[in-house]
């Protein structure tokens, strides 16, 4: 817990005197402004004091809550490093909220707010803010670990679909009304990109605006380290009590615990501690708890006991929809034709997609460009080669058949009824068109005809697409279906 603003710290530890500290502390607020910049110190580290050191632990001020939780959770960690390479005695950084301003250690030359006006002019961004390293005062103590929320990963921001509708609604009814009945614990799986994370930072943001909840989010792997620092520290029992304290626990990326067994077991009994005490779980993993071999079974058997949801590949209407929405929400008109080009060939995951789209929305803005199909193949040449699916003659055949209900065998054979020789035309066509192979090979696959087949199937084909447009759209939808 912080300690009263207006408490007196020793501006001393061992041989450090006031003048040393001083000269200490101007060269960390230097070598900060270097790293970060100019405009991020000015706006995030400017404030900052120096109260003193007492013992192993420096004590920074900051004049607002507000900004104490930003730079604990985006600078705690740099400005320990930086203090222990100035004194190695110097092992922890408690950064704290002054009051009414800070009277220590300032960066010299730097105006400081007036006493009392310092909420007014704490410099806010144009969005929301981040979500501080620390939601309760319950987790002061562990606020360098705690994760911060994203301010992107919002309920409102979330596109619903067919493939993520349920892994929605169960972290839709968490956020309304943690540990219901058979939704604690709430576990999300899915691939990379899916939403997983989103959604566990939706519902922390809701449950900190309708519950004012304490909610600790953090991946396995910090977890499993700080586990490990607090063995080392010998302050095991200060880790538990932070974590136990909780209202809401978020563990991303859970695979990582696979094989780590003392890490695991002190999750197993948080975990019970947590749910005996009436406080929610909510857990991300790549697979489903049964598939998570190198887990514990008693872990895993907890892991399944409450709602476990899966979040599926999107589908080609799921990614328009996302661009849709992410184009609209950045201001910068984007041709549809380019939107769907995008959802056509970045299929592996959302954050590629979205990646691309800033690509492309980056680009625009620097060179004062507008968006188009000529500008996609230039700015996102090696994303689009990266994602061109390589489709075979045998799936082509595979798929040609099915959608025409006849046996995959009729495409290698002499058959030659109407009902045969078409589909096998179409198929001749398409591979003619989706794949890199001659026409003699491609003859070769269907039952070694000769290269001029294959020429007379492709230019039939194209002249009944010609003439007939549902003939047109039938071959253009199995075209889809192969490319997506």
């Amino acid at each position: 817990m912080d300690k009263e603003p207006g408490s007196s710290f020793p501006q001393t530890a061992g041989n450090h005197g006031t003048a040393q500290l001083a000269s200490s502390w101007a060269r960390i607020r230097g070598r900060m402004r270097d790293e970060v910049g100019e405009v991020e110190y000015r706006t995030w580290l400017r404030q900052m004091t120096l109260a003193g050191v007492e013992g192993d632990e420096a004590i920074v001020l900051l004049p607002t809550r507000f900004l104490r939780d930003w730079v604990r959770g985006h600078y705690g960690d740099r400005l320990r490093g930086l203090w222990q390479a100035e004194n190695p005695a110097i092992r922890r950084v408690d950064i704290r909220v002054a009051a009414g301003g800070s009277a220590g250690l300032s960066d010299p030359g730097m105006p400081q707010p007036e006493p009392g006006l310092a909420e007014s002019l704490t410099p806010r961004p144009p969005v929301r803010p981040m979500a501080p390293a620390v939601v309760s005062d319950k987790l002061d103590r562990a606020g360098d670990w705690i994760a911060p929320l994203e301010p992107r990963f919002t309920f409102d921001t979330f596109v619903v679909g067919k493939p993520n509708e349920f892994a929605h609604a169960c972290a839709r009814r968490v956020a309304e009304k943690p540990n219901s009945a058979g939704f604690n614990p709430l576990f999300l799986y899915g691939g990379v990109g899916l939403g997983k994370t989103h959604l566990m930072h939706a519902i922390a943001w809701a449950l900190r605006e309708r519950e004012n909840a304490s909610v600790a989010y953090m991946s396995a792997e910090k977890f499993m380290y700080r586990f490990i620092a607090a063995l080392r520290s010998q302050s095991t029992m200060e880790f538990k009590e932070s974590l136990r304290s909780v209202d809401v626990l978020m563990i991303d990326d859970l695979q990582f615990l696979i094989g780590k067994d003392n890490t695991q077991e002190e999750f197993f009994h948080t975990f019970n501690a947590l749910v005996d005490s009436g406080k929610q779980i909510v857990v991300s993993s790549d697979k489903s708890p049964s598939d998570l071999n190198g887990i514990e079974d008693r872990l895993r058997t907890r892991l399944g006991w409450g709602m476990v949801a899966d979040l599926h590949a999107t589908t080609y209407e799921l990614r328009l929809s996302i661009v849709e929405a992410k184009a609209h929400a950045s201001g910068v008109t984007v041709p549809p034709k380019v939107l769907e080009l995008l959802a056509h060939k970045i299929t592996s995951n959302v954050r590629e997609l979205e990646g691309a789209l800033n690509r492309l929305i980056a680009h625009a803005n620097l060179f004062g460009r507008t968006v188009t199909l000529e500008s996609v193949q230039e700015v996102l040449a090696d994303m689009l080669r990266a994602h061109d699916k390589r489709i075979s003659i045998e799936e082509i055949q595979k798929k040609v058949a099915e959608h025409y209900n006849i046996r995959l065998t009729d495409m290698a054979s002499p058959r030659r009824a109407r009902a045969v020789a078409r589909p096998r035309q179409v198929a001749m066509y398409l591979a003619k068109q989706l794949t890199q192979r001659s026409l003699p090979e491609i003859g070769r696959r269907f039952g070694n005809r000769d290269h001029t087949t294959v020429m007379h199937a492709v230019s039939r084909i194209a002249e009944l697409m010609a003439a007939d447009v549902s003939f047109a759209e039938d071959v253009a939808l199995l075209r889809k279906m192969l490319e997506t």
